[in-house]
């Protein structure tokens, strides 16, 4: 069962119909429990045994990993090739994995249609967090941020979402061997939804992902273990409460509409005073699941001591956190890193109104793998190929 908070389940049901649509097989990968048990009824399993038998399928894709419907053992044979001849067990592929001087990894995973998506795994003591895609490029063009400048191809798909999660415990051998012992630990202990695109909209993959990966029989991530980030797209983030359940950290940057315009676009369709309403508002709020304001360190831009005290008095009445973030250098990039002494006299001044204020770690900068750095390494080869041929004329 999940954990997730009472939602209606009809809408999942409904996306597939009672018979399976000419034209090849369905990708188990990505549907929800409520999605898997229709199609397995459309591909004729018995209606007194789809329940069960979709129950044993999720617990082979998602507690197992096992991508080969010939070794899902507990089923029949006969039910193993209806399997087999109606569907798929297909994930995203790994093109390059990169591996950091500490130990951070980032994969460049190519989906359907040639495109790809860079996800970062990020090892820490006691807890390992692994930072996925929802869209490939995006459609935000932050200032400060390397993927805002590669354009907006697609959305991914559930199993595109879901995907980079078993890819990376696949890598790291996460996945539990039948008759061993139980290991505790997990080596990825969260997820966040902050590499490249804006989640909020691609909101139904991503629910519906999310879904996948929340479920206590499959890969089974509770709800506090998964943090969506937004730069703000505030008609979406009640949705995000009732109908995913996770935690909600927001982009946000700058402590006036004139400095967030710049940094942060989307600011011009929902300004600080709309987007602080909505997190007012946001459904079940608490001390216990503060949002997080996620705050990018600019040299001389962001980072005065009367922007810390500025966004002191915006944040009154919002359970919250501050996370600091170190500006994370690329090439090119219009901005420069805040001095450390300048980062700490921020942070002192959040922490002193009573605000939680870390200063992140950069993580992966050897690797373009931080904060902010994400861009697919095909849509840095086309600029660079570009720019020596612009050269050359």
């Amino acid at each position: 069962m999940s954990n997730l908070p009472a939602a209606p389940i009809t809408q999942d049901v409904l996306t597939l119909p009672r018979k399976l649509p000419e034209g090849g097989p369905v990708n188990l990968i990505g549907l929800t429990r409520d999605q898997v048990h229709a199609a397995l009824l459309a591909a004729g399993t018995p209606e007194g045994q789809v329940r069960m038998r979709a129950g044993q399928v999720w617990q082979w894709l998602y507690n197992w990993g096992v991508r080969d419907f010939a070794q899902m053992t507990n089923l029949a044979k006969d039910f193993r090739a209806r399997l087999a001849g109606n569907f798929t067990i297909d994930l995203p592929q790994v093109v390059t994995r990169q591996i950091s001087a500490d130990g951070t990894r980032k994969y460049l995973v190519r989906i359907t249609g040639g495109h790809e998506v860079e996800t970062v795994y990020i090892p820490e003591e006691g807890r390992g967090t692994l930072c996925i895609s929802s869209q490939v490029g995006c459609t935000l063009t932050c200032s400060f941020c390397h993927t805002g400048t590669q354009k907006l191809v697609r959305n991914l798909t559930a199993a595109e979402i879901v995907g980079q999660v078993m890819l990376a415990r696949d890598d790291l051998g996460e996945w539990p061997v039948k008759g061993a012992p139980k290991v505790e630990t997990r080596l990825i202990s969260n997820i966040v939804l902050m590499g490249m695109g804006e989640p909020l909209y691609n909101f139904d993959n991503v629910r519906d992902a999310m879904k996948v990966v929340m479920d206590n029989e499959g890969i089974a991530l509770g709800r506090r273990r998964i943090t969506l980030s937004t730069s703000g797209v505030v008609p979406e983030i009640a949705r995000t409460a009732t109908e995913i359940g996770c935690l909600l950290a927001v982009s946000f940057h700058a402590t006036t509409d004139e400095v967030r315009d710049r940094l942060v676009p989307i600011n011009r369709k929902w300004n600080i005073a709309t987007l602080l309403d909505a997190l007012r508002d946001y459904p079940g709020l608490s001390n216990s699941e503060r949002i997080t304001f996620e705050y990018v360190m600019l040299d001389g831009v962001n980072d005065s001591k009367a922007d810390a005290h500025r966004l002191v008095e915006l944040l009154r009445g919002i359970p919250a956190k501050v996370n600091l973030i170190p500006f994370n250098e690329w090439p090119g990039a219009p901005y420069r890193r805040s001095s450390g002494n300048r980062i700490h006299a921020f942070a002192d001044i959040i922490h002193n109104a009573g605000y939680a204020s870390p200063i992140r770690t950069p993580r992966g900068e050897d690797i373009m793998a931080a904060c902010g750095q994400l861009k697919s390494a095909t849509e840095r080869a086309r600029k660079s190929r570009a720019a020596a041929a612009e050269a050359g004329r």
